[in-house]
């Protein structure tokens, strides 16, 4: 008999938290659904996903982020980044969070995110293609987590946010008639599970019952570090130059995710590519150790093109920024050469 009470309190336990979170993904959804369709209108980015990635990013607005730093949707800080920052353990320890002065800013601060040129291709699909929206936000390198996609598209679904897309391309926002969550248009007291309810008597064999909001996904072994590396390389490849090995960046490889998978801090990864504050494209070389400060022993000079950037051509030519700059005497403000000039690469003799 105890066996039987236990497990109805469980399950009333179990039943009453789901409850209690569905009522507060509800209620975010109506706090911030007329903010989400004005972003649309706005800006581009469709409610269903505004709505979404508000949700899941902070579990609804109760995370440490949101109720510290109004930080709705994870974003970490950027070279362009300006404003307070806060800290905060996530893929390393202490990591750099933009910090809002109040959580409308930071859903403005996300459409803005993006409307960066990573994200461009993610405004080519159809604001209610809410599935390609949220596989590119994931391609784009927005999460690193495999499941991101599907953790949306299922908020998504069971809360139906693409509705409030629909309404967003025929009605005004603040018309007071807009869609209303459903468990919210009636008496919440008539949503509410009571715990005692829930009881119930178990007279055959008891089973055990689980009930979740936010289901895990089927097990996936995870690759060992040593096959992510492996897994890594068999799409990106790698070369050498210069005596150093690298490989090249693809659509929505980030400097985080390369250095996850490479399985070294990315803080290491940057450096050995001179690239602390700067952005990863598709199509950059990276290096996978610090590089020479010289280029290779028959390479003695190059001819600069005009508009070519600093940063290309230390990369191209596999040597570190500083000494070049030390060889050429030029000021770290310049960032891209205006004229045809022959640059040396290689520590004058003189010095």
């Amino acid at each position: 008999m105890k066996r039987v009470f236990f497990l109805s309190a469980l399950l009333a336990l179990t039943i009453g938290a789901f409850a209690t979170q569905y009522t507060t993904y509800l209620d975010y959804i109506a706090k911030w659904k007329k903010t989400a369709m004005q972003h649309q209108q706005e800006y581009g980015v469709p409610a269903s996903i505004t709505l979404a990635q508000g949700l899941l990013e902070s579990g609804a607005g109760q995370s440490e982020l949101a109720t510290e730093a109004n930080n709705h949707f994870g974003i970490k800080c950027t070279s362009d980044w300006m404003g307070d920052v806060y800290r905060h353990d996530d893929d390393r320890k202490a990591e750099c969070f933009r910090m809002y002065k109040d959580a409308e800013e930071s859903f403005v601060d996300h459409a803005l995110f993006l409307k960066r040129s990573r994200y461009e291709r993610l405004f080519t699909y159809s604001v209610t293609d809410y599935p390609a929206w949220a596989q590119g936000l994931k391609d784009c390198g927005y999460a690193t987590d495999p499941t991101y996609p599907k953790k949306l598209i299922r908020i998504i679904e069971e809360y139906k946010l693409n509705d409030y897309v629909i309404a967003a391309k025929e009605k005004d926002p603040n018309d007071p008639d807009i869609l209303t969550p459903p468990a919210l248009a009636t008496d919440k007291k008539k949503n509410a599970v009571s715990p005692a309810d829930s009881v119930v008597v178990i007279e055959a064999a008891p089973v055990i019952a689980s009930f979740s909001a936010d289901p895990e996904p089927p097990y996936v072994r995870p690759l060992t570090a040593k096959e992510e590396k492996a897994e890594f390389f068999a799409h990106h490849g790698k070369g050498k130059y210069n005596g150093v090995r690298y490989t090249v960046a693809r659509e929505g490889d980030t400097y985080a995710s390369m250095a996850f998978s490479l399985n070294v801090p990315e803080r290491a990864l940057r450096e050995n590519n001179d690239a602390l504050g700067r952005e990863l494209k598709p199509g950059d070389r990276v290096y996978l150790a610090k590089k020479k400060t010289q280029a290779p022993k028959d390479k003695l000079y190059v001819w600069t093109k005009p508009g070519q950037s600093v940063w290309e051509l230390i990369q191209k030519e596999g040597i570190t920024e500083k000494s070049f700059r030390e060889y050429n005497g030029i000021p770290v403000d310049v960032r891209t050469f205006e004229t045809r000039q022959q640059v040396v690469l290689h520590k004058p003799k003189n010095k």
